[in-house]
């Protein structure tokens, strides 16, 4: 599989950042120190998922979408003392799923039969640095022999005490993050214009609103529909959930990033000879502290776009003196900026009933025009439809379930 790590196209699952652990040569041992066993070769390496305080939250967003979705790691578990004995399916309004929140790293460790391999830090914080209440975390799980996969912007693997430790114990520091060399960064080229499938970008009006959860479920729909469809995505937790194409964006200095996610479309239509690709966004591009969305825009100069909007959220992310914009401003604003059009409207439920997103519906169709539903609580056959509405030689390759 294509995995991307730190900002580097790789062709090998194995690949790392690695702070002074050096690469991984051998399989994990079958059975860890405490009898426990561990993953074997060929089968998903295992996690337990760091969000104290936040999970279920805007900034455990990580965390809530490895819990939803993974394709690189199997999720055993995740810490968070406010929400310990609870389910982690049902916190995010879902099904019992058996993932476990437990009260600290101990607790998880000492989870079912299974040795967790890896610890993954699944907050997203605004600053993107390590707090000393989980730099304390972090040393101890590399004491119990665990790896850390980090997508902070600190990256562990820069500094000298967590890289003795991991050497010491023989694990890796994984910093999803960490973009390649400048030298090899690379610019915009105009060699976008050689991806002849459609290029759909998943775009919102705020950040941690559901953009990259939307475009998965999109991907996944149209694909079990008998479309090839690829994912592109252009944070940090996607490429921790196992994306085979990414990079991200807010981790590379703005001159490249258009040409690295331009380098990384032209890749993933090479390689997979797709029917459609499918772009995460990034923030919004009406927010003033986000640049990730126009760049997201001038790189993959997508042929549509679909808008995620949350009704319910009164005000910013994390700026509570900022209105939310509504989708019709939104809309003009990237169709005056980029050559494209925005064809369907997906809503994140927040502070929703169903029966107040029955209504939004129904009201942003009428007003709008366009296709609207929500992502997680409605089929993803509406999604399949917005594409296909858009794209009418898609649509009729489309098979009915």
């Amino acid at each position: 599989m294509k995995v991307l790590h730190g900002g580097r196209s790789v062709h090998d699952d194995s690949s790392r950042v690695v702070g002074g652990a050096g690469e991984r040569s051998e399989p994990l041992p079958a059975t860890a120190a405490n009898g426990r066993t561990r993953a074997t070769a060929g089968s998903r390496p295992t996690a337990i998922v760091y969000c104290e305080g936040q999970f279920g939250a805007i900034d455990g967003k990580t965390a809530n979408g490895l819990v939803r979705h993974s394709d690189k790691y199997r999720v055993l578990s995740v810490i968070d003392s406010h929400k310990a004995g609870l389910d982690t399916g049902v916190i995010l309004g879902g099904r019992p799923n058996a993932i476990p929140v437990c009260r600290d790293l101990a607790d998880a460790v000492g989870q079912g039969g299974v040795a967790p391999d890896y610890l993954i830090l699944g907050m997203a914080p605004a600053t993107g640095m390590l707090s000393p209440r989980e730099r304390v975390v972090v040393l101890e799980a590399i004491e119990h022999g665990l790896s850390i996969v980090s997508g902070l912007h600190e990256f562990l693997s820069d500094d000298p005490e967590l890289v003795a430790l991991s050497a010491a114990n023989n694990v890796e520091l994984i910093d999803v993050r960490k973009p390649r060399a400048k030298t090899d960064l690379r610019m915009f080229t105009g060699r976008i214009a050689e991806v002849t499938c459609p290029r759909i970008a998943v775009l919102g009006t705020d950040c941690a609103i559901g953009k990259r959860t939307t475009a998965t479920v999109l991907t996944r729909a149209l694909c079990d529909r008998g479309l090839h469809a690829v994912m592109v995505c252009t944070g940090q937790t996607g490429m921790i959930q196992g994306a085979r194409y990414g990079v991200a964006l807010d981790a590379i200095p703005s001159q490249f990033c258009a040409g690295e996610l331009e380098r990384t479309i032209v890749e993933a239509f090479e390689a997979e000879a797709p029917d459609v690709i499918v772009i995460e966004g990034q923030g919004a591009l009406s927010h003033p502290a986000f640049s990730t969305s126009s760049f997201v825009l001038r790189g993959s100069c997508p042929d549509a776009v679909i808008l995620q909007h949350a009704p319910g959220r009164r005000h910013r992310c994390d700026f509570e003196h900022m209105a939310m914009p509504s989708p019709g401003s939104e809309i003009a604003l990237i169709e005056a900026f980029c050559d494209t059009r925005v064809i369907g409207l997906t809503l994140n439920h927040e502070h929703m009933t169903p029966t107040q997103v029955d209504i939004a519906i129904d009201a942003y169709e009428a007003d709008l025009g366009i296709p609207t539903t929500d992502a997680l609580t409605r089929s993803p056959d509406r999604l399949v439809e917005m594409v296909s509405y858009a794209f009418p030689e898609l649509g009729r390759r489309v098979t009915p379930t």
